[in-house]
């Protein structure tokens, strides 16, 4: 497969080439997953073994990643070391993934001495703990590499791994000795390579943000109902007119609770299908349980489909890393920190088959949450959209 990569990739994948170790920093949708792609088919073209482990916050997005991957990559033998189902042999037992590195026939692998492994932070101990040589270990949303579970395994193949680099569009940092953050340098090394929003804007590789608010009547915290979300949603479907909606919920509860009113009829009257999955009712296509697989499918099917109205809510899973790039509009329910809103900002930005000319932001103002919510989100766009500035989120304490 041919691949043509643009001005900003040629220069990530130049700085990967000429480095052992860096930060890699792209605006969600800026394409960061492909010069990963590219630097290990250039690794792989080697006469010698090298095993590569592509890192991934949930198990959802090393799915994604393997099946991005795979698209281009023939020569290597695949394992997952997540507790998810997959297609591929998968193992989170360390001695079971020394073997199938160090001899992959016998795990009925395949007979390529090249080997490609994709994991999730929750699960990369397993891979430390097996003792395998890695050539070269990416950590995608690197942001997640600081928490306290995950830094110990970041940390020993920062130093272990013979090349290691972090993929982010929102990095956190820390300026308290007691909380790792990625300004540590000896850890995830320098920016190697850094591309601002405006620049991927003015390229036509992302769309800029809109911010809409919908001033909605006031009610304080304690006072919101499940009938006065149905309300607040269906005021803002209705004024902003849009085909395919991500909505961010503030809990699970809220999500469940707003389907014991009428928001389900009150959508199917307005021509809208509706989607939702969260970790404690699963995936919900028009009121039944599916699989993830079916979700996302359903979810990508649609968001293709230019006739299709859809609205898909949920609290926390889509916001990091998935692909759905015809969502045209995300309403937010909830306060966020700065990586979560500008992760959920990259649900939107993404430029797919449709007429959309950017990524509209609303957020319905009822209460103080809303107006915070409102201060957030226009700061993030002036910073990261309109300065072209890094908006690292800050541990101070």
């Amino acid at each position: 497969m041919t691949v043509s990569l643009r001005p900003h990739q040629k220069e990530a994948l130049e700085a990967l080439m000429s480095n052992d170790k860096g930060q890699i920093l792209v605006p969600t949708g800026g394409g960061k997953t492909l010069v990963g792609i590219m630097d290990a088919k250039k690794r792989f073209e080697s006469d010698t073994p090298r095993t590569i482990v592509v890192v991934a916050p949930r198990i959802l997005l090393a799915e994604q990643l393997s099946s991005e991957y795979l698209e281009h990559i023939t020569n290597a033998n695949v394992l997952h070391v997540h507790s998810g189902e997959t297609k591929h042999f998968s193992t989170t037992k360390p001695e079971r993934i020394k073997i199938a590195v160090d001899s992959p026939i016998y795990q009925n692998m395949g007979v390529h001495f090249h080997s490609l492994i994709f994991t999730t932070y929750n699960s990369l101990h397993r891979v430390q703990e097996s003792g395998i040589d890695v050539d070269t270990i990416y950590f995608d949303e690197a942001h997640n590499s600081v928490k306290r579970n995950f830094f110990g395994p970041t940390e020993y193949f920062s130093g272990h791994a013979d090349r290691c680099f972090f993929f982010t569009a929102t990095r956190k940092t820390s300026v308290t000795i007691n909380k790792p953050g990625m300004n540590d340098r000896e850890v995830y090394g320098d920016v190697i390579s850094r591309v601002s929003a405006p620049t991927l804007v003015q390229g036509g590789y992302i769309l800029p943000p809109k911010v809409k608010v919908i001033d909605m009547e006031k009610h304080s915290t304690k006072a919101i109902t499940p009938d006065i979300d149905n309300d607040n949603i269906l005021t803002t479907i209705d004024d902003i007119g849009i085909k395919k909606i991500l909505v961010c919920v503030k809990t699970s509860k809220q999500l469940i609770n707003l389907f014991q009113t009428d928001f389900a009829k009150e959508l199917t009257q307005r021509g809208y299908s509706y989607l939702y999955i969260t970790s404690r009712t699963g995936a919900i296509i028009d009121g039944v349980k599916v699989s993830r697989e079916e979700f996302f499918n359903t979810l990508n099917a649609w968001g293709k489909d230019k006739s299709k109205k859809f609205v898909c809510l949920h609290r926390s899973i889509l916001s990091e890393g998935i692909n759905v790039s015809e969502l045209e509009a995300v309403i937010f329910l909830r306060s966020m920190n700065a990586i979560e809103m500008l992760q959920t900002i990259g649900r939107v930005i993404r430029v797919g088959s449709s007429t959309k000319t950017y990524g509209m932001l609303c957020v319905p103002v009822y209460n103080n949450v809303g107006v915070s919510t409102e201060k957030a989100l226009q700061r993030c766009v002036d910073i990261v959209f309109e300065k072209g500035e890094m908006y690292d989120s800050v541990t101070r304490r």
